[in-house]
């Protein structure tokens, strides 16, 4: 399974949330070295801009793959230059409110940053 494939399927599963941070995580957990409980649990405060509408869990999850991948940081600011120029920001409650100005469901919004971001990770 590919972590795309990995994260729509965290995304899509009703039994238990996965918020954006955990999705990101869990479809990497075993290509850094964690299970995906491990990253279910790591990644469980980083969620709707760690709790608080700041940074997108989307990218706190990234910037964690990236640390455990030994990316340094000059890579993770360009990846975090990147998300900012395709979307105009990088805090969830301003990304939030864009999509939802624009009519864009907020699962739908969350999901399609979730598979973005494991795409641009790959």
């Amino acid at each position: 399974m590919t972590h795309l494939e990995k994260a729509r399927e965290l995304r899509a599963r009703t039994d238990v949330h996965f918020n954006c941070c955990q999705a990101v995580l869990v479809a990497f957990a075993e290509d850094i070295g964690l299970t995906e409980q491990q990253a279910f649990d790591l990644g469980a405060n980083f969620g709707s801009g760690m709790r608080c509408g700041s940074v997108c869990g989307t990218l706190t999850g990234a910037l964690m793959v990236l640390g455990m991948k030994g990316y340094d940081a000059e890579q993770s600011t360009a990846f975090l230059r990147r998300f900012r120029e395709d979307h105009g920001d990088i805090n969830c409650a301003a990304l939030l409110k864009k999509s939802h100005d624009a009519g864009i469901p907020r699962k739908e919004h969350c999901d399609g940053l979730v598979f973005e971001v494991v795409e641009m990770l790959d």
